[in-house]
């Protein structure tokens, strides 16, 4: 397989704390692939590092084959990295399609996607079918503030696909939300995955990650761990005394458990 994205030798500090410290992923074009560690493993400032909203110490981000180490998001989003967020970011004020007709217009910077005046026919059907495909068509012109928290979650997953990324990042897609939604998600993961696109996803869900993903990556104390095949990972001795030092006893029970 390809790699489509990379970070290599990645360190970043904040004040006396060093959140990542010579941290390397590799993305394989067309996976699955989870990123899991105990908290405080460096998950989510991996993520904001390649995303361009943490410029790196040291260490390159390659998407692609192309630097974007340090970009900005606006750029990093418009070259084809998509992303989600642990806690949801959409504008509020806006209809859930307003929500995803910004995300059509990446390309003119975020400002005058905002307040251009009218979006083309073909924006719009475009943006209503990847409301349709998470379920939340029906919702197109309320006013995304007032949706629920999973429907957030939604919401943000579609404004991410209607950009057409090459590779998806997903902060916890699972959190906070119902067996039933989870199960739903999991279902469109796969779905979009059959048809070529590729995810990166950080999740605590242990039976999500390891019933999903192609390759899990494990890191710790800021650290690339090991990688490998679900099943090997669960089963690998260094994962789980990484949990057990970092105190995740419920977590480590569902490595182990798997």
């Amino acid at each position: 397989m390809t790699t489509l994205l990379e970070a290599k030798n990645i360190s970043r500090s904040f004040g006396g704390l060093k959140a990542l410290n010579a941290c390397d992923l590799e993305v394989e074009k067309g996976s699955i692939t989870g990123l899991i560690g105990p908290n405080g493993s460096g998950k989510t400032t991996l993520f904001n590092v390649i995303t361009g909203y943490v410029r790196p110490d040291t260490g390159t981000v390659t998407f692609n084959g192309e630097d974007v180490t340090g970009a900005e998001p606006d750029k990093i989003f418009a070259k084809g990295i998509g992303r989600t967020f642990q806690l949801t970011r959409i504008f509020g004020r806006m209809t859930v399609l307003e929500n995803m007709l910004v995300a059509t217009q990446h390309d003119e910077g975020w400002l005058r996607s905002m307040t251009r005046s009218k979006s083309s026919t073909a924006d719009v059907d475009n943006a209503m079918e990847w409301l349709d495909f998470v379920g939340i068509a029906r919702l197109a012109h309320l006013q995304a503030g007032s949706l629920s928290y999973g429907q957030r979650k939604l919401l943000e997953l579609a404004y991410v696909l209607v950009a057409s990324p090459d590779v998806i990042l997903l902060d916890e897609p699972a959190g906070g939300v119902n067996l039933t939604l989870i199960n739903q998600i999991a279902d469109k993961i796969r779905t979009l995955n059959a048809q070529g696109k590729t995810f990166l996803i950080v999740e605590h869900n242990m039976e999500f990650v390891m019933n999903l993903c192609t390759t899990v990556t494990v890191m710790n104390q800021g650290c690339h761990l090991v990688s490998g095949h679900p099943t090997a990972v669960r089963a690998n001795p260094l994962v789980l005394d990484a949990y057990l030092g970092g105190g995740d006893d419920e977590e480590l029970e569902e490595v182990a458990r798997g």
